[in-house]
C-alpha cells in the first residue's frame, strides 16, 4: 500500500498547474499500460491515484473547474466499480484507455503546460 500522506505532502509543494499536469500525466500513463492486458494492476493503481489527485487539487481549482473535478471523479468511480468487467474486454478496456487519454489532454490544455 502506497504512503499517501507522504504522497499528498509532496504532491502539494507543486503549484496548481504542476499538479493538474501530473494528474493528465497520470491519465496518459492509463492509456499506454491499459494497451498490455498483464497491466491491470498497475492501471488499477494508477486510477485510485488518480482519485486521490483530484481530491487534493480540487479545492485550490477556480470554481469553474469544479463540474470538471466531478465528472472526473465519477469516471474514475465508475471505472472501479466494473474494473473486473472492463479489463477482461478487450473493446471495453480500450473505450477506457481513449477516454482517459482524452481527459489527459483535457487536463495539460486547463493546466496551461501545453502551448
Amino acid at each position: 500500500m502506497k504512503d499517501h500522506p507522504v504522497i499528498r505532502e509532496r504532491y502539494l509543494r507543486d503549484g496548481l498547474s504542476i499538479r493538474i499536469g501530473g494528474l493528465a500525466a497520470n491519465l496518459a500513463r492509463v492509456k499506454s499500460f491499459s494497451e498490455h492486458p498483464d497491466h491491470r494492476d498497475i492501471v488499477e493503481s494508477l486510477l485510485e491515484e488518480s482519485k486521490f489527485f483530484i481530491e487534493w487539487t480540487a479545492l485550490d481549482a477556480e470554481p469553474a473547474l469544479q463540474g470538471d473535478w466531478v465528472e472526473l471523479q465519477l469516471r474514475l468511480a465508475c471505472w472501479q466499480r466494473s474494473w473486473g468487467d472492463i479489463w477482461v474486454d478487450p473493446a471495453r478496456r480500450a473505450a477506457l484507455a481513449e477516454e482517459a487519454h482524452a481527459w489527459s489532454e483535457r487536463l495539460l490544455k486547463i493546466s496551461g503546460l501545453m502551448h
